[in-house]
Formats: structure tokens, sequence, C-alpha cells
């Protein structure tokens, strides 16, 4: 794990899921899923946004040409929790449609400018996540 998401994840744990600095605006979430390779737990911190009671979150990796990870890994093994807040649940999930997809990376980027830049430079169909709430 970067040094720069530990950080992230020690101040969003420390402050029931609120940052400061570029995230300070935002709501994170912290993901977590099993390796699809490694078989280890991993924690990623994302961006997130709530639509029909569900976490939305993006598979931007910040425009690569390639998706991150934790995708990967959510496509092995959809059933994953989340810290969301001051809670851990856990979520299911799923990769959007269209034209849900684009709908949603559309609310996204009204949420963080960013985002239109990377959908620019990727190169790719940047796939947007549902994680539903198990009960």
């Amino acid at each position: 794990m970067s040094d720069w998401n530990k950080r992230i994840i020690e101040e969003f744990r420390a402050n029931e899921g609120k940052v400061n600095g570029h995230f300070a605006k935002n709501t994170l979430l912290l993901l977590h899923t099993v390796g699809a390779r490694s078989g280890m737990e991993r924690v990623t911190p994302l961006v997130t946004f709530e639509d029909k009671g569900r976490l939305v979150i993006v598979a931007s990796k910040g425009g690569a040409t390639t998706a991150p990870d934790w995708y990967h890994n959510l496509l092995a093994n959809p059933m994953v929790s989340v810290e969301y807040g001051p809670e851990t649940f856990q979520v299911r999930a799923s990769v959007t449609a269209e034209p849900e997809r684009t709908e949603l990376y559309a609310n996204m980027e009204g949420r963080m400018a960013s985002f239109s830049d990377y959908k620019k430079t990727a190169g790719r169909v940047i796939p947007v996540i549902a994680l539903e709430r198990l009960s």
C-alpha cells in the first residue's frame, strides 16, 4: 500500500470517514477486497456517492489505460466489505451496464471534475460499480 493511501485510510478511520486535503469535499469509502491472485486482503480508499440505496465507485485508476487492481479483485469476488462513515458492512458489487453506467459516471464528474479528464486519458470505457448493502 502506498504511503499516500495509508495516510488517507488512517485519517478516514480517525475521523469517522472524513478527510482533509484533496478529498475534503468528497465522500470516501474504504473498499476491502481479496486479491484475485494473491488471496491477500486489500484496502483501498475511493470516492463514492449514494444512488438508489447503493454506493457507487468508479474504476478510473486516475485515467490510466488499465483498470485498477481492486476492480479485478471485485470481478473475482464481488462479495466484499466497505467502511463508510463510522460503519463497516458487507456489500455485493456489480458492474453497471449502459445507459446507467454513463449516467452514474456523469454524476461522479459533477462531484469531482478530474473524472472528466480521466475518461479522456484512459482510452477505455471506465467501469462504474454499484455496491449493494447486504442485510
